[in-house]
């Protein structure tokens, strides 16, 4: 039991783990904001661009709702069915929101990429040899004169 609670816990606070569930948790926060944003604010301004409609709620009845019916003595002879729905509108808004968060994906990929590509473009300072590295260089220089 303890050499596998110590690979947790080495796994655990790896910087992987870690930055994974920061971004789990920073997703989740995101993917509501971005819901917020979709159903809240575009999709009634798209919808009253087009005449008031409201996505949301724009479906196609495929089947009517049935409603219950009850005879004379109170007895349910069929209960109540709710209508099939080919709701549309809710897809949109989806679509829409996977767009919105898509984009806003590639934005920050696209400026991490830049950032990284500064970091590596920048030369770095040639090393200082160090004194075993001299030494070794003086005996091949020696060698090479007494050839």
């Amino acid at each position: 039991m303890g050499k596998f609670w110590n690979e947790f816990k080495e796994f655990a606070v790896k910087g992987n783990a870690v930055d994974m569930a920061v971004a789990v948790v920073i997703g989740g926060a995101f993917g509501a904001i971005v819901t917020s944003l979709v159903n809240d604010l575009i999709m009634p301004c798209i919808g009253v661009l087009i005449g008031g409609a409201d996505f949301a709620n724009m479906a196609v009845t495929l089947k009517a709702a049935v409603p219950e019916i009850v005879n004379d003595a109170g007895e349910v002879i069929q209960p109540a069915k709710e209508a099939v729905l080919f709701k549309y509108g809710k897809f949109i808004n989806a679509i829409i929101s996977f767009i919105i968060v898509a984009f806003s994906i590639f934005m920050v990929i696209k400026a991490m990429s830049k950032m990284k590509k500064k970091k590596e473009e920048a030369p770095a300072a040639p090393a200082e040899p160090s004194a075993e590295e001299k030494l070794l260089t003086e005996i091949r220089d020696i060698l090479k004169e007494k050839k």
